[in-house]
């Protein structure tokens, strides 16, 4: 048997990064790895709420955007106030896309992964 268990973001500004999940979506740091070298950091955010986490991947020398594809992934977020947090995003101007006809929206986080907020059912 097997559960899920975290997903990864590689991201260049790791403090950008961890800001815009805390503000965004109430995530935490719950754990971090370092490189004894220092070439890597690797902190995990989770939601208080279940034990999935977001691996937020940092990397000393990486100092270029990555390449996300064609963007046909996302993470999924479920709110129990979906109005109340669409206008928080809305005022952040994290929100890069709408489906209203699904009541759903996306956001991009700084490093243009993008994060799916639907309603809790």
């Amino acid at each position: 048997m097997f559960a899920f268990n975290h997903f990864n973001f590689n991201v260049l500004d790791l403090e950008r990064s961890i800001k815009f999940y805390d503000e965004a979506l109430g995530l935490k740091p719950v754990r971090e790895k370092n490189a004894a070298d220092g070439s890597y950091k690797l902190v995990f955010l989770g939601d208080g709420v279940t034990g999935f986490t977001l691996e937020l991947t940092w990397l000393r020398d990486r100092d270029t955007a990555y390449d996300l594809g064609e963007q046909e992934f996302h993470l999924s977020f479920a709110t129990d106030n979906i109005e109340k947090a669409h206008e928080k995003h809305e005022k952040m101007g994290c929100i890069c896309y709408e489906n209203t006809g699904m009541g759903v929206y996306f956001l991009e986080d700084p490093d243009g992964y993008w994060i799916e907020i639907i309603r809790a059912k």
